[in-house]
Parts: C-alpha cells; structure tokens; sequence
C-alpha cells in the first residue's frame, strides 16, 4: 500500500463514488508496479490514467535520445529521423531521452540494409508505406478492443487493466500474423512474375511498367459526414473496403482505400480490371438503403512505382 496521500496531490479531484475508489486502486497499482509520481500527475492532467496501464506494457524503458541512438548505430541522425518521420511517429528533439534497447535495435536493421547497398530513400519510401498500413492495422485492431472491452458504466481502472492485459496476450499474436502476412504477399508478388525474364537477363527493373488503375469513389461523401456520427461513417469507409478487397482476384488487387475512395490495379490485363470496376459499382448499388452511390473510372498506360502504388498511368 502506497504512502501517498493521492487527494492532497490533486490526484482525486472531481472524483467521487465508485469512480474514487477505482482511481485510488488504479493509482496504488501503477505506483506500486514503478509509476513515478510526477508520470501519474501528468497522465491525470492529460486525461489518459486509463492508458497508462498498456502504455507501460508496450511503451519501453526510455534509455537513449536520438542523437545517441544514431551514434551507436552508425547512422546519420537526419536518415534515422527522417525513417521515424515515415514511420508516422511524433517527432522526437535530438537531445530527449524518450527512446529504448528496441529503438536502437531497429536503428542497427536501418544501417544493415543501407550497408547492404539499398539507397536510404528508397529505405525511407517503404517505411511511409509500412506506417500508413500500421496506422491502418492498429485502428483497426484498438476499434475492435474497443467494442470488446467498453461497456456502460465501467471504471477508468477495470478499462485500463483491460487494455493492458489484451496487449500483453494481443501483440505475440499480431507478430505472428504480420510475419505470415508479409511472407504471404511476398510469396504472392513473386509468383506475380513482378521481375520479368527480361529484366533478371540485364541485372535492372526498368522505371515504368504498363499497368490498368482503376479509382472509385462515393459520391457526396463529404456531405454524408456532416449528417452521421463518425462510427456511421467509419462504418460506410468499411463497407467500401469490404466491396474492394472481395473484387480483387486473380491479377486485379486492392492497393489501398482512403475513407471514400479506393484503388486496384492489374498488369497487363485491363479487362479483368474493367470487370472488377463494374462488380464494384453494382455492389455499391445492391448494397443496403442509404448506401452512398459509387462512381468509378479506370486508366491504362506506363506507371511508376512509388510507395507501393503506380502512378502515371495514361
């Protein structure tokens, strides 16, 4: 039991009831399990105690600052920040401490693949890559904890003590499946044919390929958000891409949806593309009452790869 008195340290104010108690057993636990007071002080300021639990679970012990990071590894500070900046992480000045043994680990891969002869940009392009569908995943994941853990009336203790242990079993888990997945697609690429017989003959993958784009869209959109709550329209995003990703077979494939959009792509067969744009568009139209109506449009010609998308295409 700790020795603080919790109410005197402004810790408790505007708290009553149950919601008192379960503050006091909250704050108890995290002192006890190392929590500084000034770390509690501050997450009751920023109104996330309920987080703090998980944030220790999978935050790290802040151990180095980024210029240190950058020494130890051997690589540039600007290349490491500007890989962290792709990553889509807050911004971290040179001289905070706020990094760990898994930062530093990951800062020695950057100088191993640049040491390998990749160039640092291209480095730099499949990490914004690999951030947004992180972004994407982990949004995904926490909006299903979300549903599974929050109920009415649930304390700010049980819902953060909730969240700390699904991490705890829910991260070995998703490691897994993001190394399955990932082999997956790369197995699926290769068998894509992605390098030609005739680029592996001259030793280069040239800078353009013809490929079929195709963009689709909910019309008005916009509008829509202004007259639903965000869970609808969150809800109308994820039908879309439900749509999308149920219409990418064979050579057509989904490379990405952004809210009201989504965009597939297919190498050398623009007819499969066509198909699967028409699939869509009647998809969108047999699908619930109040669906927004979908228009889509496909371009054929030379594109370059970048970010994992091609663009050029005419």
């Amino acid at each position: 039991m700790s020795d603080v008195d919790w109410e005197k340290e402004g810790l408790l104010d505007g708290v009553e009831g149950e919601e008192r108690e379960a503050r006091v057993d909250l704050l108890e636990q995290l002192h006890d399990d190392g929590a500084e007071l000034d770390e509690l002080k501050q997450a009751v300021e920023e109104e996330r105690l309920t987080l703090l639990p998980v944030e220790r679970v999978i935050g790290g012990e802040n151990k180095y600052t980024p210029q240190e990071i950058a020494d130890k590894a051997g690589v540039e500070l600007e290349v490491t920040q500007q890989q962290w900046q792709a990553l889509g992480l807050p911004h971290v000045e040179p001289d905070d401490c706020r990094l760990g043994d898994r930062d530093l680990e990951a800062a020695k891969q950057l100088k191993a693949f640049i040491d390998a002869g990749l160039p640092a940009e291209g480095i730099i392009g499949v990490a914004r890559v690999m951030g947004e569908g992180m972004s994407r995943t982990v949004d995904a994941v926490l909006n299903l904890a979300g549903q599974a853990f929050l109920e009415e009336g649930i304390t700010e203790r049980d819902l953060g003590l909730r969240f700390a242990e699904a991490a705890k079993q829910l991260i070995p888990l998703m490691e897994e499946q993001l190394d399955y997945v990932f082999t997956l697609h790369m197995r699926e690429g290769i068998r894509a044919d992605v390098v030609t017989a005739t680029e592996r003959s001259t030793g280069r993958i040239p800078g353009s390929k013809d490929v079929s784009v195709c963009f689709a869209d909910l019309v008005g959109f916009t509008k829509l958000g202004e007259n639903l709550d965000p869970e609808d329209i969150g809800g109308v995003a994820g039908e879309l891409a439900e749509m999308a990703q149920n219409v990418a077979k064979g050579p057509v494939r989904l490379v990405k949806t952004i809210g009201d959009a989504a965009m597939l792509v297919a190498e050398k067969e623009p007819e499969a593309l066509v198909e699967a744009a028409i699939d869509l568009v009647q998809r969108a139209d047999e699908a619930r009452e109040g669906f927004p109506q979908l228009r889509a449009g496909v371009a054929c010609g030379a594109a370059l790869n970048r970010a994992g998308t091609g663009t050029g295409a005419r």
